[in-house]
């Protein structure tokens, strides 16, 4: 029977109190002794506790005993609030019936609590509102219990009022969890389907998926079969996660747990797969969940050039437990053999630069993140570009469309303007506004996403001293005037530099970032040009100046004629290096490209 189950999730903004809160339901149910707990129990990589955010999807079993002293099982599943991560939201709301929405009682309801809870209300998931941090000085919950009430048509008077941190009230989230969330349906008797919606690596047991039973029994001797690949299985161990991985003989219908493939390579274990047994397959799979699509892409290059293989190594793995990293060879002439790899934002790009130096100890350098463009050719081709590099030549080229976003942002009033100088320097068109609660505005824009992939974000928050949120989704490909931005380094196009960019903003990108290199690249024996071309011509030059061999320190007084000829030979010397000379380019002349919009 399932109607002791209850599977549940917590959603909110980031920094609204999702962890702390599952650090408090953990310790009530007993499920971590007080003497074992940690804050943020379910963020166990060092990473998450630094930034104080929650990357991976993760799950958790507790027990509960509630008021009519009937004992009830819950499955947490605990999910990441910021925009990067939203498709790891998405995955885990399919495995559960319930959702609790946390929502800050300083701050009230900001753009990804909206984001969230549309994608909780998509999945038919019954929401119970959590008003949380009611114990800081500047807590408003009257106000954001009537903001929560109308957003969800419900009484403020049923909205929960809690502190996580203090443990006020958590007891009565516990009670809502039983009472108001319905257990899953009673399907053991069915043949088997099991959602995976995460999966991690482990050295010993290969790919551990992470499931969700809906229909029918795992046991820990069935062979087991993959729907997208056809692929099978003898699970190595099935267990359940309290908060660590347990080993248990069978999983039935509506319940968490995880299965040990042995598996190799995340490719043959998908998150979003369908398990089923061998013996006697379902017919169909679960609806899955969309695949996640990159928005960024960046070259990644490793430091050393010996590191090639460790890199990838690196990366295979990251991808295990990463579902949304995608990555193919590339090579590049500046920097040699390395990756073209897809992010879903510039934070998700951040994380993955710091796990691969961090757990694989490599040193790597990555190239100014770009977005994919679509070319239509004189051909009537569409081509797909997503490193400016590949970019075809002009002649052939009909039109670029650069992706474009819809963007909402929620801030006071009283940033109105700040914004709105912010976003139509960048090409963004104003939409529309509303108010979701007094005081506050949600304003909508088109923006391409070139213009907000760098540091948008950064400034929208500076500009608006923090109290302004950021949600955007994909619109569509539009035509635009875009063309290639080269930088040469004595003559030869330097690919890993290239950008494409506007052409109002060509010369003055151009220009920029040729006074900036001008300062970093080193000096040689001989003069080195830069320059920047656009559009079929050059738009800037520098020169980085020659450093000079004092060739007459050894001519004291003498014939003038002598020291001309010392000269002269000098000269001959330098054009006859300049033509086999290889200037190297410091990493400090990749980062400028980034740093150019800080400007």
């Amino acid at each position: 029977m399932t109607d002791h189950i209850r599977n549940f999730c917590i959603i909110a903004h980031v920094d609204h109190g999702k962890s702390t809160l599952a650090d408090r339901l953990l310790q009530l149910t007993g499920t971590v002794a007080d003497r074992d707990m940690t804050e943020q129990a379910l963020d166990s990589m060092d990473l998450e506790r630094e930034k104080g955010v929650t990357i991976k999807a993760s799950a958790v079993r507790m027990f509960y005993t509630a008021k009519d002293n009937q004992k009830y099982e819950l499955n947490l599943i605990d999910t990441p609030g910021h925009v990067d991560f939203g498709y790891e939201v998405s995955r885990a709301l399919k495995a559960c019936e319930g959702a609790l929405l946390v929502v800050d009682a300083t701050q009230g309801i900001e753009a990804q609590t909206l984001a969230n809870l549309y994608q909780a209300l998509d999945a038919d998931l019954e929401i119970i509102p959590v008003i949380n941090k009611i114990d800081l000085p500047s807590a408003r919950p009257d106000e954001v219990a009537e903001d929560v009430g109308s957003l969800l048509g419900v009484d403020p008077e049923t909205v929960l009022r809690v502190s996580a941190k203090d443990g006020l009230n958590v007891e009565q989230i516990l009670e809502a969890i039983v009472q108001r969330i319905s257990p899953p349906k009673d399907a053991d008797d069915q043949p088997l389907r099991a959602l995976v919606f995460d999966a991690h690596y482990d050295s010993y047991k290969g790919v551990v998926a992470y499931i969700r039973v809906f229909e029918g029994r795992i046991k820990s001797n069935d062979t087991l079969r993959m729907f997208s690949t056809d692929t099978d299985l003898r699970p190595v161990e099935i267990g359940i996660f309290s908060p660590g991985m347990k080993p248990v003989d069978s999983i039935g219908s509506g319940e968490v747990g995880y299965v040990a493939t042995g598996f190799k390579t995340v490719h043959e274990c998908r998150v979003g797969d369908t398990m089923t047994l061998a013996s006697a397959p379902a017919k169909d799979p679960l609806p899955g969940y969309f695949l996640p699509k990159p928005m960024v892409f960046a070259g990644i290059y490793p430091v050393e050039a010996d590191d090639y293989t460790e890199l990838r190594d690196a990366l295979e793995k990251l991808q295990l437990n990463d579902a949304s990293l995608t990555y193919q060879p590339e090579t590049s002439q500046a920097l040699g053999f390395g990756f073209r790899a897809g992010f879903l934002g510039l934070f998700h790009m951040e994380i993955i630069q710091e796990r691969i130096e961090r757990e694989y100890l490599l040193d790597v350098l990555f190239t100014a993140p770009s977005v994919e463009y679509e070319v239509l050719t004189s051909t009537n081709e569409v081509v797909s570009v997503d490193s400016p590099a590949e970019l075809p030549d002009p002649s052939k080229i009909v039109e670029v469309r650069e992706p474009w976003m819809n963007i909402e942002i929620i801030t006071p009033t009283d940033y109105y303007g700040p914004i709105m100088d912010l976003v139509t320097k960048r090409r963004g068109i104003f939409k529309q506004q509303e108010h979701p609660a007094p005081h506050r505005v949600q304003l909508d824009f088109e923006i391409p996403l070139s213009e907000i992939i760098v540091d948008f974000f950064d400034h929208l928050k500076s500009r608006t001293k923090g109290y302004a949120s950021l949600d955007y989704q994909f619109l569509e490909y539009r035509a635009d005037n875009l063309q290639k931005l080269e930088i040469l380094v004595n003559g030869d196009p330097v690919d890993a530099l290239a950008a494409i960019v506007h052409e109002k903003d060509a010369y003055h990108k151009g220009q920029r970032l040729i006074t900036k290199l001008k300062d970093l690249i080193p000096r040689q024996l001989y003069d080195v040009a830069i320059q920047a071309a656009s559009g079929g011509r050059i738009i800037s030059r520098a020169n980085v100046k020659a450093t000079r061999k004092d060739v007459l320190a050894k001519c004291y007084g003498g014939d003038i004629s002598r020291k001309k000829k010392l000269l002269e030979k000098q000269k001959r010397g330098k054009k006859r290096l300049k033509m086999v000379g290889n200037v190297e380019i410091p990493q400090d002349a990749f980062m400028a490209v980034l740093k150019l919009e800080d400007e």
